[in-house]
């Protein structure tokens, strides 16, 4: 029988944006945009927003709004320099709010590109972990979020993420309490028409985060609340919306009422070891985020149940595990064990019927693997893991 924890009632919340979620909401930005002023930096990604006739809809109901509105299209996972030459285009034009349109990378480009209009240092001083890192003041221009894959969470986050890929690369973030989005506008019908392959991968990213948030050590009766009502949903449409209801508005407001959970989650209990290593592994080799979380997030949560049963076979992470087991599959095990086995048979099912890729296929070799155990960090995993643990974790997925 699985068991609730129980925890002293003592935490505090990050605040959260005014949340737009439903069918049709899209329709309603550009009078939200034009709250804030008339100059409006809209960012989206390269191709997918204009191919759909979203961006040309967007801009003639600012223009119409009698609003200027200015576009800057993003193709990559915003590094340094693409945020510090945005800041310095864009700086002299007095914009009133940053208008973000697309996944996740897009969503942390203009999160850091409203946090750095007002400064005048460039982006990595401000970097979590770089050399001579300072803590921003917290300025901003208002900046409103809106998602069209369903993974990140990025709408309801304080930080920004920012990579620079290769050697002595990295992936951290730009964070302050103010940085949450003023709005965020989650409309599923802007998901239709993601391919099956970055709907698996950025559905594990939320997947993920779900879990990691759970489990964390400084989860709340909260994020409890919120990360078991995500993955009820996530476990009720993620499939179908990797197949044949892809289409359909329902299972993709499923998954990306999940994703949104998992971003309001992680804001205030943190993640575990597949972040940890999407940071070390992500800053080495060029592997989408949603990628390494779906190849990773099996193995990582096999080798935490190991490691926590060592320790107590019916700790409080566990129950959690089991918890989370029965919502993905469905069955209900009486015995904790079993539980935990059955989420990772879930999870495992799902690798191998998705095709998640090894990581070798991204350039990451065995001779790697020292060098990122070094460099991981998660002090909100479930358990704390030594380097032999996180080492197995990469070579089974190797």
């Amino acid at each position: 029988m699985m068991l609730t924890p129980i925890y002293p009632l003592d935490f505090s919340l990050l605040p959260l944006p005014a949340i737009h979620f439903g069918v049709g909401r899209f329709s309603r930005l550009a009078e939200l945009a034009g709250s804030f002023g008339e100059n409006i930096l809209v960012v989206t990604g390269a191709q997918a927003l204009q191919r759909s006739g979203r961006l040309t809809e967007l801009m003639d109901g600012l223009k119409n709004g009698g609003m200027c509105p200015y576009h800057l299209a993003v193709d990559r996972e915003p590094s340094p320099e693409l945020v510090d030459a945005a800041v310095s285009e864009y700086r002299a034009l007095a914009i009133d709010v940053v208008l973000a349109v697309g996944g996740g990378s897009v969503l942390d480009a203009g999160k850091a590109i409203s946090a750095m209009l007002p400064c005048a240092l460039p982006v990595e001083r401000f970097i979590e972990g770089q050399d001579g890192f300072m803590q921003h003041d917290g300025r901003k221009v208002p900046f409103i979020a809106v998602p069209t894959t369903s993974g990140t969470g990025s709408e309801v986050t304080n930080n920004a993420v920012i990579s620079r890929v290769g050697w002595k690369g990295f992936k951290r973030s730009l964070r302050h309490a103010a940085f949450v989005p003023n709005i965020a506008l989650i409309d599923p019908e802007l998901m239709v028409s993601v391919s099956p392959q970055l709907t698996a991968a950025s559905g594990m990213d939320a997947c993920t985060q779900l879990l990691e948030a759970l489990t964390s050590p400084f989860a709340t009766p909260y994020t409890d609340a919120i990360t078991c009502s995500g993955l009820e949903r996530f476990s009720r449409s993620f499939l179908s919306a990797c197949a044949d209801g892809s289409s359909d508005s329902a299972v993709r407001g499923d998954v990306a009422y999940a994703a949104l959970m998992s971003g309001i989650a992680l804001a205030n209990a943190g993640l575990g070891i597949v972040h940890g290593f999407a940071s070390s592994v992500g800053g080495l080799i060029d592997i989408p985020h949603g990628t390494l979380c779906a190849t990773l997030l099996a193995e990582a949560t096999r080798e935490n149940i190991v490691q926590l049963r060592a320790i107590d076979e019916s700790h409080p992470a566990l129950q959690k595990y089991a918890k989370a087991g029965a919502i993905l599959s469905g069955v209900v095990d009486k015995d904790l064990h079993a539980g935990c086995e059955r989420l990772v048979e879930t999870l495992e099912e799902w690798q191998e019927l998705l095709s998640f890729p090894l990581l070798r296929s991204f350039g990451l070799t065995l001779e790697d693997l020292d060098a990122i155990v070094v460099a991981t960090r998660s002090k909100s995993n479930a358990v704390q893991l030594d380097d032999a643990a996180m080492k197995r974790i990469l070579v089974k997925r190797l």
